[in-house]
């Protein structure tokens, strides 16, 4: 069962899955102190990350308004993903992660290519929230060497980490719910200019009827369409974060399920809808590639000081974003080195249960970001940079907890016949998402900037299979992949 700390709050006994060595009596373990809120919020945070504000620009000038059927659809697959994911955590609820069910029913090395390809997706992603965060400063300090705000912006995320894993939720929380009101108040504010018919200085007026006049819903042709899922799957990054979340989450079999099955109503209202408001507002022709058209919106309205107001949104949402990225990534390096695939040091929590060791390491390399705006002042060449390498690694990450459950199924029907909370289409859907993902990797091949990004992604795959051909050559690895297969062979047997 799990403890009580003295301070009241549910601490999680690292029990670990098939084949993993259990961890030594008496230390310490997480603590359950993400309530409701945090929960349902830190999922919010994670459905609306930087990609909506800042590279959304760039997707509606490759798609013009079929943007909003792109972000439809990537939202309706990773919904599929979320409820595989919630189905496998809340059967085993020793999981701390996906990471953990990888591992424990794929084996050993999934556990160890998922856990660190999962840090380095938050990682590239962070780098691209650090980017982004220096070039939302630039609007208001032009001359401010782009490198101090995102010097800044690393130090302040750590700092906001080290104390709790309550302080992360508290600081999420707030994150997300401005970004939460920010959208909201776009919405209404566009929809008054568009029922008021608003003319902007430029001549453009304000009407539904700009998402079909120019071109109609497909002005740039199929092509453009597919074009407009490279950047647009790197706004969903972070939705899975939850998922992070398990070990610490306060009763995981209410909250989880909850902030699941929210994410349709999040897609429909923050993305599709916030999108249809700017569209109609500002012509899809006037929206820069290289600024957020949240900014735009209000910009070619007329509306200078609401300009700097959402510019101070989408800022706070980049940094939370990446305050979401040093989280989760801290937990995973944590994870991973209480099974020996990451080194001992990155397992200690201090006394207030935070794997600070962890936390460092991340924000150290997190410092990426900084060179790069120092080295080139171009933010959105280095973002779309980033951006699809991050992309690639989350579909990775995405499609093995769809195989995860697929084996989840066929080797365990009794858990999932079980479960409260099974996946809707089943194996079924498990399959069309995986064929949407490689439909997804096909069109990140036709844009010379993206395919050069897909291009240096597996050399990262390449230094995990070195880094594993040693790893599992060690005593407590060769006795993990013994009891997996172990456990294998009496599951055949059965």
């Amino acid at each position: 069962m799990p403890e009580r700390s003295d301070t009241g709050s549910t601490t999680v006994p690292d029990q670990p899955a098939a084949g993993s060595t259990p961890p030594p009596e008496g230390e310490q373990h997480l603590s359950r102190q993400l309530s409701n809120r945090h929960i349902q919020l830190i999922a919010i945070g994670g459905a609306i990350g930087t990609g909506l504000f800042m590279g959304s620009g760039k997707t509606i000038s490759l798609a013009g308004p079929s943007v909003i059927f792109v972000y439809m659809i990537i939202g309706v697959m990773l919904f599929f993903v979320m409820r595989a994911m919630g189905e496998l955590l809340l059967s085993n609820l020793r999981y701390k992660s996906f990471a953990d069910f990888a591992a424990d029913l794929l084996g050993p090395w999934a556990g160890f290519f998922t856990g660190w390809t999962y840090w380095f997706c938050w990682i590239v992603t962070g780098i691209a929230d650090v980017i982004a965060i220096s070039g939302y400063v630039s609007y208001w300090w032009h001359d401010l060497p782009l490198w101090i705000p995102a010097l800044a912006a690393v130090i302040l995320l750590i700092a906001l980490n080290l104390p709790t894993v309550k302080a992360f939720g508290e600081t999420e929380f707030w994150f997300a719910l401005i970004k939460i009101v920010a959208i909201v108040a776009l919405i209404v504010v566009g929809l008054v200019m568009v029922f008021g018919h608003f003319q902007a200085p430029g001549g453009a007026a304000a009407s539904f009827s700009n998402l079909w006049n120019d071109g109609g819903f497909f002005p740039t042709g199929p092509m453009g369409f597919v074009a407009g899922f490279q950047i647009a799957t790197f706004a969903f990054v972070g939705i899975e974060l939850v998922g992070t979340t398990a070990a610490e989450a306060e009763n995981p079999e209410r909250n989880l399920p909850k902030a699941i099955n929210s994410i349709p109503v999040r897609v429909m209202l923050f993305y599709v809808v916030a999108l249809i408001v700017i569209i109609s507002v500002t012509p899809w022709r006037e929206i820069s590639a290289d600024r957020s058209p949240f900014v735009v919106m209000f910009t070619l309205a007329g509306l200078g000081f609401a300009a700097s107001v959402i510019n101070f949104v989408v800022l706070t949402s980049a940094a939370s974003s990446a305050n979401s990225g040093i989280y989760s990534t801290s937990r995973m390096v944590y994870g991973l080195a209480r099974e020996g695939d990451a080194p001992a040091r990155f397992g200690r929590l201090t006394s207030r249960k935070v794997p600070a060791n962890a936390l460092l390491l991340s924000g150290v390399f997190l410092l990426a970001g900084v060179v790069m705006v120092a080295m080139d002042n171009s933010i959105i060449e280095a973002f779309t940079l980033v951006t699809t390498v991050s992309a690639v690694l989350f579909i990775f990450v995405w499609s093995i907890i769809l195989i995860s459950y697929l084996v989840y199924r066929k080797r365990r029907p009794h858990l999932h016949e079980a479960s409260k909370f099974k996946m809707p289409g089943g194996t079924v859907m498990c399959y069309v998402v995986l064929a949407f993902f490689a439909f997804l990797i096909w069109a990140l091949t036709q844009e010379p900037d993206t395919l050069r990004a897909l291009l240096v992604t597996p050399v990262w795959f390449a230094i995990l299979g070195i880094a594993w051909a040693g790893l599992r050559r060690r005593p407590r690895h060769v006795a993990r992949e013994a009891a997996f297969r172990s456990e294998l062979d009496g599951a055949q047997q059965d």
